[in-house]
């Protein structure tokens, strides 16, 4: 089930600041807007990991709900 897991993605993009997550919470892929100043691209770097993680974590749940695997 974790390979399955790990073959689900999930892309964040906010402001220019793009994040891809993985099934596993492994982070695939992070683009970074220059334009952005520093604080904000932090903020913005921040929210987009706390999205994608949010998001894989209500896909794999649902998805285990619908296979039959209690959480």
């Amino acid at each position: 089930m974790q390979d399955s897991f790990k073959k689900e993605r999930v892309t964040i993009e906010q402001k220019g600041v793009i994040v891809e997550m993985n099934g596993n919470f492994e982070i695939e892929n992070i683009g970074l807007n220059p334009q952005l100043e520093q604080l904000e691209l932090e903020e913005t770097l921040k929210k987009c990991l706390n999205d994608a993680r949010e998001e894989i974590q209500k896909r794999l749940a649902k998805s285990m709900m619908a296979s039959g695997i209690g959480l």
